[in-house]
């Protein structure tokens, strides 16, 4: 998806480097910059039930496409946000503390995305900066990417550590691309959530909508460290 239209696409009127992780690159592409959670690694199972495990105590609800519709933005973010809906008195840093430790613990039930890696590969090998850019905590993002085996692919990582405002704001992809030494016009964004679209299109900069190359395909692999 284009980041200057936010609404789906039928496939035919999409570019050919936007519909298939395998068609050349525009040739003014500089940097990739890639969404973690459910762009290079499936997680979003792990973390819906470790969302249900820290907020079950404090009888709070997320239904699931509830929780999808926020994907992308900061833990605590969540939390807040969900208290604040529910009218819940609960300390939304204790819950996103306990969300978190529930999905560490569970980590190792991640599975890599291999169309989305192996673009990003490719793009490396061919001579481009690649990065990631994620609205999770550099703590949780750097076991992330070594549970997937993912860490040396990666030089450059923008978490919501290193910005003030998360996604949908621009703040964590233009970082990623400052650190990359990438215009913003000169880089693709790679996302499956449409606050990193919004994200995306606010930084002036292309995306892809992933999901429909791992979707259809069913490739998702498990934990392979190649």
């Amino acid at each position: 998806m284009l980041a200057s239209s936010l609404a789906p696409r039928p496939s035919s009127q999409l570019a050919p480097w936007q519909a298939s992780p395998q068609a050349p690159l525009p040739p003014d592409v500089a940097g990739l910059i890639f969404d973690l959670d459910g762009t290079l690694v499936d997680t979003m199972p792990v973390h819906y039930r470790a969302w249900m495990a820290a907020l079950e105590p404090h009888g709070l609800k997320l239904p699931e496409a509830r929780f999808y519709s926020l994907a992308g933005a900061p833990t605590v973010k969540i939390a807040e946000t969900l208290c604040r809906e529910q009218a819940v008195a609960a300390d939304h840093q204790a819950i996103a503390a306990q969300k978190e430790a529930h999905y560490l613990a569970h980590i190792a039930e991640i599975k890599r995305i291999e169309p989305v890696i192996g673009l990003a590969k490719a793009a490396l090998a061919a001579g481009l900066k690649v990065s990631v850019a994620s609205g999770g905590h550099r703590n949780v993002v750097s076991r992330q990417l070594a549970a997937a085996g993912l860490t040396d692919l990666f030089a450059v990582v923008a978490c919501a550590d290193d910005v003030e405002h998360g996604k949908p704001a621009p703040d964590t992809f233009l970082l990623a691309a400052k650190r990359m030494g990438v215009s913003p016009q000169a880089c693709i964004v790679y996302e499956d959530a449409e606050l990193g679209f919004q994200a995306a299109s606010a930084a002036n900069m292309r995306c892809v909508d992933v999901r429909p190359w791992y979707g259809a395909a069913n490739k998702l692999i498990t934990n392979q460290n190649t």
